[in-house]
């Protein structure tokens, strides 16, 4: 019998995306549970401790932001929402209450499956940021605070690497617009998404990074960006 690789919670009331989602997984060396409606969803995550939550938004007791809000009560455990909403608005306010990505219905097997990996890559990083990160050819080293591709020296200003190190230690993960405003510049420049689109600019730059194909920054438009983790 082969190892399972980790548990994942469906919460979808949809009985077809449930039954998809439980082959695509389990074919690919996952368990699977389910639930189809929030509640139970939320009693499964607190019982059962999957290692990653695929949620529906549109589900028959609540709203699924109110589920992952739940959840966040008591776990840091990933989330990756499905839905059909494809609102810019809907993406980020699910991200804001605590989702970790967001992938639109109809949506490709092997995107999703992508994003599960990477989600749960990201979940089994130590909780105390190592000195050193290393993603493919990109290392930071946060102690001397120096960046290098493929053992190439990168010279960054202060706030590049603040930028670029913010999005290493949430590697796989969407990082909204304003999250990331708040943490690099502060709370009184949320709203700034000009300054995002610069140094965004001069990083891809520096990092030989086309944004047509990215090897490190992938840009989720009009949500936030996600430093991609192998």
């Amino acid at each position: 019998m082969s190892e399972v690789l980790a548990r994942i919670l469906v919460v979808d009331d949809e009985t077809q995306i449930r039954r998809f989602l439980r082959i695509a997984l389990e074919a690919n060396g996952y368990a699977v549970l389910e639930a189809a409606d929030g509640a139970t969803g939320i009693a499964l995550a607190a019982i059962e401790r999957p290692q990653l939550v695929v949620l529906d938004l549109g589900l028959p007791d609540q709203d699924g932001k109110a589920v992952v809000r739940a959840i966040r009560d008591w776990s840091a455990v990933p989330v990756l929402v499905l839905s059909v909403r494809e609102a810019e608005a809907e993406k980020v306010a699910a991200l804001d209450a605590g989702a970790d990505d967001y992938v639109v219905k109809p949506f490709g097997v092997a995107e999703l499956l992508a994003r599960v990996r990477a989600l749960l890559r990201a979940r089994q990083a130590p909780d105390a940021p190592p000195a050193v990160i290393e993603i493919g050819q990109l290392t930071i080293d946060q102690a001397r605070h120096q960046v290098s591709v493929a053992g190439q020296p990168v010279r960054l200003t202060r706030k590049e690497y603040e930028l670029l190190r913010h999005l290493a230690l949430h590697a796989g993960r969407i990082v909204t617009h304003q999250q990331l405003l708040r943490a690099i510049w502060g709370k009184a420049h949320e709203q700034d998404t000009h300054y995002l689109r610069v140094f965004i600019g001069q990083l891809r730059q520096k990092l030989a990074d086309d944004p047509a194909a990215p090897r490190f920054i992938l840009n989720e438009p009009g949500v936030g960006y996600r430093l991609l983790s192998g």
